[in-house]
Parts: structure tokens; sequence; C-alpha cells
């Protein structure tokens, strides 16, 4: 008996899905961030206007076989947006990112584990406006909705940021322009 190439193919695809399909344990110290991944969250700017909306969607998911997390995002469908790698380090024994914009500025900063979500805190490295540093808090609250609060160090003062709820939206894609 011969065996046919495409049937070789499939049998072998199908003996590789269970191994696939496992879900890669998260790094125990990125574990503040596992309930945000695999999933997309939209917000809309609360100063925004109901015709002509500011519409953010982020997408955390589980990167490099669980010792990052990595988000994406955008604004408007890619007027603005960036992506961000969330990793253990060791030496400074805390949670740290990068996060890389289409502005032409990016990031770098630290998290720290709260009750209900955690605080970051991030170095602006470039030009973004004025802007030099960003504190921020995360929260999943009860109702399943995230809420982000962040403020902005700018001139040398700390001004309020946004203030926003996510939900999580199953249709929102993350978007980019070409």
């Amino acid at each position: 008996m011969r065996i046919r190439p495409v049937f070789l193919a499939a049998l072998l695809v199908t003996l590789a899905l269970p191994a696939a399909a496992r879900p890669v344990e998260l790094d125990a110290h990125l574990a503040p961030l596992k309930p945000l991944t695999g999933k997309t969250w939209r917000g809309v700017f609360p100063n925004s206007k109901p015709d002509k909306p500011v519409v953010d969607v982020s997408r955390f998911e589980v990167a490099l076989n669980g010792q990052a997390v990595r988000n994406l995002h955008s604004i408007n469908d890619g007027d603005y947006g960036g992506e961000s790698l969330m990793v253990w380090d060791k030496e400074k024994q805390s949670v740290v990112f990068y996060y890389f914009t289409t502005g032409g500025f990016y990031t770098t900063g630290t998290i720290r584990p709260e009750e209900s979500g955690f605080t970051s805190h991030e170095v602006v490295k470039g030009d973004a406006d004025g802007i030099a540093e960003v504190r921020a808090t995360f929260r999943l609250l009860p109702d399943g909705r995230l809420h982000v609060r962040s403020e902005y160090l700018k001139q040398g003062k700390w001004v309020e940021g946004r203030d926003m709820h996510y939900v999580e939206a199953l249709d929102a894609k993350v978007k980019f322009k070409e």
C-alpha cells in the first residue's frame, strides 16, 4: 500500500493538533496580567463626541512561550497605536515593559501588582508632546469592565491623563495604518 502525500500531511497535522492546542503556561511573575490575556478590549474616550467617538482597541496575549505578555492597541483604526512587551526582570525583581508607538517615541516601565489589578510607571524616551512620565492603574471591575486611569508628568507637573472603561469586545480588531 502506498501512502499519498496529501493523506500523510493530513495525518501529521492531526497528530500534531493536541500538542499545539495545549495552552501555554504564563510565567508566575506575570499572573496579575493573566485576566487580561486572550481578550480584546474596547474603550471610548469620555471626552470624544458621540457622532465621532475616539475608540481605543487593546489586545493582550501570552507571548514568547509564556515568558511575556504582549499588548497591541490602536486608536481609531490606526490613527495612533503601539505594542508593549511585558516580562519578568530577575535583576530588578520586577515586571518590566517596553512600549513602542506609531508616534515615534517609546517608553520603558515597571508594573506592580495590586489587589484587583496593577499599577504602572513608565519613562518616555523621545517626543511625546512634552510628556516625560506616565503613571497608571488598571483594575478589573466586578462587572467585567477594565478601568484604566493615568496621569502624565508634563512640564514638571503631574496632570490628569485618561480615565476610561473598557469592555471585552469579541468583534473589535487592533489595526495599524499600512
